[in-house]
């Protein structure tokens, strides 16, 4: 099986084709580890260690959730238009934000582990109907909401 740089298999990618989609060869990739559940299982030993599971129910987490949100937002904030990849960022910038966005991820995973929703599963019923919803036959390179769209 010959593997392509980003991890695709010449079958993979003539799956996309044949779906629609589009190879992107230069397109970031993300390591297969930690797993979602990786990243749930080490959050729960954190939280318990420090017995603060009376402190993270799905209100509070929500709430440190959109405030890590925000905190992602400030590092964009007054910047304009950030190119892809960021290369106008300095080092210390780009760890800032892999920090915040850290953040975001581990309210985010303890959020649904508390709400009793798999996310990996949730993802892909939730992708399931933004295809139904966005079929690219009709939406390739549009912005519009779904209700937009004419028959």
């Amino acid at each position: 099986l010959k593997m392509y740089h980003n991890g695709a298999t010449k079958a993979s990618i003539h799956s996309m084709l044949q779906n629609g989609g589009t190879v992107h060869p230069e397109r970031f990739t993300f390591s297969p580890e930690p797993t979602i559940e990786d990243i749930r299982r080490m959050q729960a030993e954190f939280t318990d260690e420090r017995n603060w599971n009376q402190f993270h129910q799905p209100r509070n987490l929500l709430l440190a959730m959109v405030g890590e949100v925000g905190e992602v937002s400030e590092l964009f904030q007054w910047r304009g238009e950030v190119a892809e990849g960021l290369p106008d960022w300095t080092e210390s910038e780009r760890e800032q934000l892999a920090h915040e966005l850290s953040d975001v991820l581990i309210y985010l995973v303890e959020l649904a582990e508390k709400c009793r929703v798999d996310l990996p599963q949730a993802v892909i019923r939730k992708m399931a109907l933004n295809r139904m919803k966005y079929p690219a036959s009709k939406v390739r390179g549009s912005a519009k909401k779904y209700t937009e769209y004419k028959d």
